[in-house]
């Protein structure tokens, strides 16, 4: 996996014996165990396809294709250099931006006071709004029932 863009294909240690010599020309030593390092894969069916390019012994471009069941494959990793993506651990520290102001226990306290509270530290009451008054026709008065003249 040594920054080719790909996909490092990894087998179970009994799909590498099964299938022994003919794996071993396609397989590559790396800080996370042997795997194939391939330019492009299609997981669609029975069989994993994994496309590898390369050079010929007499230096001319060769595109190889080596199928392997899909129960050989432990698993596929994507080795794409576009910069830092994932969960694996990070070779470098984040860069500090200028732009950013540094937060934490380390920070210096802000040094306006807080306007959200008037000076003495009261905090007026808040009043429930007035309920409306409610109009209650006078007794023996009909006017605004139906069926009444």
């Amino acid at each position: 996996m040594n920054g080719r863009n790909g996909y490092a294909v990894f087998f179970y240690p009994q799909a590498l014996e099964a299938l022994g010599e003919a794996i071993k020309p396609y397989l590559r030593d790396g800080p996370a165990g042997q795997h194939v390092p391939c330019d492009e894969i299609d997981t669609a069916g029975a069989l994993i396809e994994m496309t590898l390019h390369g050079r010929s012994t007499d230096g001319a471009d060769v595109s190889l294709e080596v199928m392997v069941p899909g129960s050989m494959v432990r698993m596929i990793v994507s080795t794409q250099g576009d910069g830092s993506f994932g969960f694996g651990p990070r070779r470098h520290p984040p860069e500090e931006r200028a732009d950013m102001p540094v937060i934490g226990p380390t920070a210096e306290p802000a040094a306006a006071t807080p306007a959200a509270v008037p000076e003495g530290g009261a905090v007026p009451a808040q009043q429930a709004p007035a309920a409306p008054e409610r109009v209650t026709p006078p007794p023996g008065d009909d006017a605004g029932k139906p069926g009444t003249p």
